[in-house]
């Protein structure tokens, strides 16, 4: 058999028909046929035919990706379905292909090879050997992260097979020596334990190598011939064999390590997957793999594949290192600007955010499409970002200036611009230099989250992403089209470039900052700039407005997007913020290292909560008064009953005033969408108001009844009145419902309020400085009362972070 005739150079294509009936057509309408999940067959090249169920919304690559993941088909990476003899787009949605319904046959086809296919498979084989291995993930590779799942589901349940009962347990189980009082701590800790690893130590071992070899790359000669790459497989059984990869699959040829010689062996096996020549060559492999595949289909799914955002472990086990080309070749070959979906091209990262974000969401369909994109978008960015991160901090990226000291360089990669965290050209040396440029980004990422959560359409953000390594902070940003061609003060169109010294606005901007601001608690405000004149803010003066060549109106820097903790914002005689008279017994404000602390979201919040709670006990207090008085006024009998009645309601009056235990505000009368609540929402609140006693039940339907009267009658000035007392108690914006908001640029150095707005600023202190005594007083006390009861049970660092963010 010649060279060209084992390589297929000129073999011709397999083609497949298929069985299935294009017949069986769902005579469902669009939507219900879209959003309803129906079962097709999948015929493999070499076992049996299973059945797989699919949704019409999904991708014909993700059931690519779920053949390469079962256990009977894992082994095959470069094949195609074909339905009715056509094969199917790879990117195609399955509600697109003609004649695919439920019942219908799809067969798995088996294609050529390329070099780029040759090394993929090598590649998802290497991953298969060490799929039940956590290496990948303590070393932070391939996306891969930690799970203890079957760790402590596995373990634990072989080890209860030993203790059946309870008595067993009781007499037989022996606790670690490192739980023991007297442990002696100069030994390792005992972290060990705590790792997924195999606890026999033996781990499944299929190969002792499998390599590059050091033949490659083919020559010109074999080139022309289908050489693609060639391989070093090293068996169990001590044997070593040389492999080459043609487009028709794997054979073993006869070079050694000495020798060069590409020519097959004699019969030589022609596998399309390398799984099962190595099965013919190594009897070992064979026995182990199936072995491997049995433990890998036990594991969770979730620790056989890469998260979509890694989690990376700060504790990692020593382990030996060994010898593997393979992942050389993952090390040395740069993927950051060549992505595995697009070969040799970059992605255009702000244009797939923007787009993403821009599907309809009409229908439910569309919607969960829309939000899969955007999770596989920003998901791909952190990965992208990380990787060119880590790059950036180990040099092996140029900077655009790269003249400047290390710390005010800049760099552009695969189509994002990195920072580091330093204070570059003293922006920030009035509010704490290198600590509060540190700072900044994390309060940039906050105000960004913010911002796309409320997914305010024509208003657009950057994808942002935040990467410390090795002691720096690098903040990846997409690039806004057109930024790179203009000075930053020919762009912005609205806000601030130098804290507030310049000012600018912009009608559009003005028109949807309007409405973002009423649903982040953001308080409309008028600044003077240095010409003189009067703006109107609805964001912090520091958040940017440029539009982009692509006509897209994009915000950033909104690191003040909410208003500044008074408790850390003590700078000597500069700013002096006023506190309450409890924060000061604890010594607030304290001197901080720096003045951009603000406020989370969650608090600002949680405050609003609060104070609307306190709204409604207020009014329905001030509607019971009056109710108790008309009561009073119209009861004709003596003076003496009269006096008597008087006492008792008085009594009974004091008894119903709603107090916090009797007072429940649900989550649906909390719309957190608007600041403003008119009587109708009042009314809906005191509906839920809860009597201590049933002889009270009377009364607070007469409540109820008086809420919903016709405001133009008398009752209705009752009400509105009660609105009003309640509005001016609590500090509301308005004095015809609730409305609370915080002024962000409060506190601010070289931030100048038009002169009508000093009472104004005045009011916004107290209302800031209410809520920063919040947090210390009543908060944080809750917080800690709930640990203490076990309410709530932190298990690590990260969980008590995100827990007390919660609050």
């Amino acid at each position: 058999m010649s060279d060209t005739e084992l390589n297929g150079i000129n073999g011709d294509k397999m083609s497949v028909a298929s069985s299935g009936d294009s017949s069986k057509l769902l005579s469902k309408p669009e939507d219900a046929q879209d959003e309803t999940p129906y079962t097709v067959k999948i015929i493999p090249t070499h076992s049996d035919p299973f059945e797989l169920q699919v949704s019409s919304f999904e991708l014909v690559q993700e059931i690519h990706r779920v053949l390469m993941d079962r256990e009977e088909t894992c082994s095959s990476t470069c094949f195609s379905l074909v339905l009715n003899g056509q094969t199917l787009d790879m990117f195609a949605e399955l509600k697109s292909v003609d004649g695919l319904c439920d019942g219908t046959e799809l067969k798995v086809v088996e294609e050529r090879y390329s070099v780029r296919e040759a090394k993929n498979h090598v590649r998802h084989i290497h991953d298969l050997l060490h799929s039940i291995e956590p290496y990948d993930a303590y070393a932070g590779r391939e996306q891969m992260s930690l799970s203890f799942v079957n760790t402590l589901t596995g373990d634990l349940a072989i080890e209860r097979k030993h203790f059946p009962t309870r008595l067993d347990i009781r007499t037989d189980f022996i606790p670690p020596k490192y739980v023991i009082p007297g442990y002696s701590t100069n030994s390792s800790p005992p972290i060990l334990p705590l790792h997924p690893l195999d606890r026999d130590g033996k781990p499944v071992k299929c190969v002792r190598q499998l390599n590059y070899s050091n033949w490659n790359p083919p020559p010109p000669a074999r080139r022309l011939l289908g050489d693609l790459i060639y391989l070093s497989f090293h068996t169990l059984e001590d044997k070593r064999y040389h492999i080459t990869a043609c487009p028709r699959g794997f054979y073993v040829n006869m070079s050694t390590d000495d020798q060069f010689n590409p020519h097959p062996i004699q019969h030589a096996y022609v596998a399309h997957s390398l799984i099962d020549l190595l099965r013919q060559l190594s009897p070992g492999f064979k026995r182990n793999f199936e072995c491997l595949l049995k433990i890998r289909a036990a594991k969770h799914p979730f620790e056989r594949v890469p998260t979509p955002y890694q989690v990376h472990s700060w504790l990692a086990p020593l382990i030996e290192h060994s010898s593997d080309s393979v992942r050389k070749e993952e090390a040395f070959s740069s993927r950051m600007a060549c992505e595995e979906n697009l070969p040799g091209q970059t992605r255009d990262w702000n244009e797939e955010l923007q787009v993403t974000r821009e599907l309809p969401q009409g229908r439910l369909t569309e919607r969960l499409l829309r939000d899969r994109a955007i999770f596989k978008s920003n998901s791909d960015f952190v990965a992208a970002a990380t990787r060119a991160a880590v790059s950036v901090v180990n040099g092996d990226i140029m900077a655009i200036n790269p003249g400047e000291t290390r710390k005010q360089q800049m760099f552009i990669w695969n189509n994002m611009f990195f920072s580091l965290g330093f204070d570059v050209k003293d922006h920030y040396k009035h509010f704490g230099g290198e600590f509060a440029a540190y700072a900044a980004t994390s309060s940039d990422l906050c105000g960004v989250r913010a911002y796309s959560m409320l997914d305010q359409a024509g208003l657009y953000t950057l994808g942002t992403a935040i990467v410390d390594y090795r002691g720096y902070r690098v903040t990846a940003q997409t690039i806004i089209p057109g930024i790179l061609e203009k000075e930053q003060e020919q762009l912005v169109v609205y806000g601030s470039i130098d804290f507030g010294k310049t000012v600018v606005t912009d009608k559009r901007y003005e028109e949807l900052l309007s409405k973002t601001a009423k649903q982040l608690k953001i308080k409309p405000h008028k600044v003077v700039n240095q010409s003189g004149d009067t703006i109107c803010l609805y964001s912090s003066v520091d958040c940017k407005g440029i539009v982009g060549n692509d006509n897209r109106t994009y915000i950033l820097d909104l690191l003040r997007t909410f208003p500044p903790d008074l408790n850390y914002l003590c700078n000597g005689d500069d700013i002096q913020p006023q506190l309450s008279p409890e924060l000061i017994k604890f010594g607030y404000p304290y001197q901080h290292r720096h003045m951009l602390a603000t406020l989370r979201q969650e608090l600002v919040e949680a405050f609003f909560d609060h104070r609307y709670e306190t709204f409604l006990r207020l009014a329905a207090q001030e509607i019971q008064k009056v109710k108790s008085s008309v009561k009073i006024d119209g009861d004709d009998q003596n003076t003496g009953v009269r006096n008597g009645q008087t006492e008792c309601s008085v009594t009974n009056n004091n008894d119903l005033f709603p107090t916090k235990d009797n007072v429940i505000v649900t989550k649906d009368q909390m719309n957190h969408d608007v600041t403003g609540h008119s009587s109708n929402t009042l009314n809906s609140g005191i509906a839920t108001i809860k009597s201590p006693c049933k002889s009270q039940s009377d009364d607070f339907s007469l409540m109820k009844k008086l809420l919903e009267d016709d405001p133009d009658t008398p009752k209705g000035d009752i009400i509105q009145e009660a609105i009003r007392k309640a509005a001016i108690a609590v500090g509301s914006l308005s004095e015809d419902r609730f409305e609370i908001a915080f002024n962000p640029d409060i506190y601010q150095k070289f931030v100048k309020f038009s002169d009508s707005e000093e009472q104004s600023v005045k009011v916004d202190q107290e209302l800031v400085s209410s809520a920063c005594a919040f947090l210390v007083l009543k908060q944080i006390p809750a917080f800690v009362r709930d640990a203490l009861s076990l309410c709530i049970m932190p298990q690590d660092g990260k969980a008590l972070t995100e827990l007390m963010h919660q609050r």
